[in-house]
C-alpha cells in the first residue's frame, strides 16, 4: 500500500463537475493498493497517515497530528502510484491490485479512518476526477507499507 501524504489548507475532489469531497485543513491522502494488500495492513496504514506529526505546534515545529487541530482527511483512490516507468515512456501499472480487491481495501481504509475520529471524505473508486488543493508548507509524504518491516538505519 502506497499513501502520498499531503498537508493542505483545503482540498477538494469532483467527478463530472459536482464535488464528492472537501475538506478545509487537513490532510490529502493520495492511496494506492497492491496486489498483495490486506486489510489489517488498511488499519495500520490509515493509523500510521492519521498519527503522523506534521503539523505545527505553536513553537513552529512540526509536532501536531491532524486531530490535534481539528482537521479531516480527504482520501483519493490512486492506482497510478504503483506505476512502473523502468522501461519505455508508457507506465505499466501491473504492481496495482485489481479493481474489485483495491476498492476494497480504499473502503477499509477510509472506514479505519472514521473509526479513528476524523471526517474522511471521498473520492469516486475508479473514477476520472479532478483534484484541487492548496498546499500547506508544502508537506508531502510518500508512505509505503513495504517500508515497515525496514530498519530504519542500515
Amino acid at each position: 500500500m502506497r499513501v502520498l501524504l499531503q498537508r493542505v489548507a483545503s482540498a477538494s475532489v469532483s467527478v463530472d463537475g459536482s464535488v464528492t469531497g472537501e475538506i478545509g485543513a487537513g490532510l490529502l491522502l493520495l492511496l494506492g493498493v497492491a496486489p498483495d494488500d490486506t486489510p489489517e495492513l488498511a488499519r495500520r496504514m490509515a493509523g500510521k497517515c492519521v498519527g503522523l506529526r506534521v503539523f505545527e505546534d505553536d513553537g513552529g515545529r512540526m509536532n501536531l497530528a491532524v486531530s490535534d487541530v481539528a482537521g479531516a482527511v480527504l482520501c483519493v483512490s490512486q492506482f497510478t502510484l504503483y506505476g512502473d516507468t523502468r522501461r519505455g515512456n508508457r507506465p505499466s501499472f501491473i504492481g496495482a491490485a485489481e479493481p474489485v480487491i483495491a476498492n476494497a481495501l480504499y473502503e477499509a481504509f477510509c472506514l479505519e479512518v472514521g473509526a479513528l475520529g476524523l471526517r474522511c471524505e471521498r473520492g469516486v473508486f475508479g473514477a476520472h476526477m479532478v483534484v484541487d488543493l492548496v498546499n500547506d508548507g508544502p508537506v508531502t509524504l510518500m508512505l509505503d507499507s513495504a517500508d515497515f518491516e525496514r530498519p530504519r538505519r542500515a
